[in-house]
């Protein structure tokens, strides 16, 4: 059995998305959550959010039999860059530069193991 989840334009750069996706990726639920809550990137949360609507979608399709959610684990997980707003900021002798306000999507994917 599987599900996923998708959470889009989160408000952070996609490399800082990614380097805490690197220490949950492969783990089960339970270890990655507990890693999640422990990890003081901004980005954490925004996964952990996406992690837990996985896991409920999996729970949510499949009604029928019983879920073991000590049995669920990461199967699928990546990000991937969003939309980049453009701001200016002025500057000295009335320059201006341009401020890049990265956005990223998150997609997990979990599965059970059978």
């Amino acid at each position: 059995m599987e599900a996923y989840a998708k959470a889009k334009w989160v408000g952070y750069p996609v490399n800082k998305v990614r380097l805490v996706m690197e220490l949950i990726k492969g783990k089960d639920v339970e270890t990655a959550i507990n890693i999640l809550n422990f990890t003081p990137n901004f980005a954490a949360k925004s996964i952990m959010k996406t992690l837990k609507s996985a896991v409920a979608n999996l729970i949510d399709n499949n009604r029928e039999t019983a879920v073991d959610t000590n049995s669920v684990f990461i199967n699928t997980m990546y990000a991937d860059e969003g939309p980049t707003m453009k701001r200016f900021k002025p500057r000295a002798q009335g320059r201006a530069t341009r401020i890049r306000k990265r956005t990223s999507h998150i997609y997990i994917k979990v599965a059970t193991k059978e």
